[in-house]
């Protein structure tokens, strides 16, 4: 016997998609229309800090459409082909924006190494009049995404790009002044070398979540046996086994279990403790797509669980 509940369509965040779509797509107009301003000033004033933050900006363009059209795909519906929709395709953008970071990161380090041992003119009041418009920009973009990213992988890792930005950008300003004030230009790679490394630090996390929910590991803050516990909680439960726990995407945890019910219900009896069961799972831990295999008797040789045995005289 077993019962199923699908939804594949949840989210923990109370942003609505098109909200999320509105706050990308105003977030990537932005952006392309500074990374044009920006190329062109890091040229004319030669400012490798500025150039970072404008290699960082490319990267959020690319990022920010990336991330867009995996809201879109993330939000079609389950077909005969892809059974569990494609909300994955938000993590798999979600690690294609790390490897971005990343990319440009290795960039910028190599190029702010040579521009210690061969310096270059800035012009730092320019610089720091560009860097002002970015931090604006980025800035409000990176709210805007924050707002509305949730637990979401993609989005969170859109809002990275944005806010890396952001932090490069109000680099770029002290670099601007110091350079303007005292005429000291390794100000401007040793600024993009401390950009890059916080830039990296944020990127390793994304990378870890990402991984975890492609590995199906149990989502975060998340415990198995709390789940197990709340299962067994219920009189009619008598041992609870083959528990499994993962992420459909970031924001839709589900489980499969085998639950061992007391006495010999009938099919419909059955159905009604399954039914409860995953109302519980629902309302405590978060999680609305359960398939739970009922059972009236308890072979004791597959009674385990990751965590060992759970017959219902093992908890007090």
């Amino acid at each position: 016997m077993s019962g199923h509940h699908h939804d594949h369509g949840s989210t923990s965040s109370t942003a609505t998609p098109a909200a999320r779509r509105r706050a990308l797509l105003l977030a990537l107009v932005a952006n392309a229309a500074l990374l044009v301003v920006q190329i062109v000033t890091a040229v004319a004033f030669d400012s490798l800090a500025l150039l970072a933050d404008s290699a960082h900006l490319a990267t959020d363009v690319v990022a920010l459409g990336l991330a867009f059209v995996a809201l879109r795909l993330a939000a079609r519906p389950a077909s005969a082909r892809t059974t569990y929709g494609w909300e994955r395709a938000e993590v798999l953008a979600a690690l294609a924006n790390a490897a971005l970071l990343v990319a440009a990161s290795v960039w910028i380090v190599w190029e702010a190494i040579g521009r210690f041992s061969d310096p270059s003119e800035v012009d730092g009041v320019g610089v720091a009049i560009v860097g002002v418009i970015g931090l604006a920009v980025n800035a409000g973009s990176a709210f805007l995404v924050a707002r509305v990213s949730g637990h979401n992988l993609n989005l969170r890792g859109a809002f990275l790009h944005l806010a890396s930005d952001a932090l490069g950008s109000f680099g770029v300003i002290v670099a601007g002044v110091v350079v303007a004030l005292t005429g000291s230009t390794w100000i401007d790679p040793a600024i993009s070398l401390a950009i890059t490394a916080l830039v990296l630090v944020a990127t390793w996390s994304l990378v870890r979540d990402a991984t975890s929910v492609l590995l199906e590991q149990a989502p975060r803050g998340m415990d198995p046996d709390a789940i197990e516990h709340a299962l067994l909680a219920d009189d009619r439960v008598e041992a609870v086994h083959h528990v499994h726990l993962w992420s459909l995407g970031a924001e839709t945890p589900a489980l499969s279990a085998h639950v061992v019910l007391a006495g010999e219900p009938t099919l419909h009896a059955a159905q009604l403790v399954g039914n409860e069961l995953r109302a519980t799972l629902e309302a405590e831990f978060g999680i609305d797509h359960a398939t739970l295999e009922l059972e009236c008797h308890d072979c004791a040789d597959q009674v385990h669980t990751v965590s060992g045995s759970v017959p219902r005289d093992s908890h007090p």
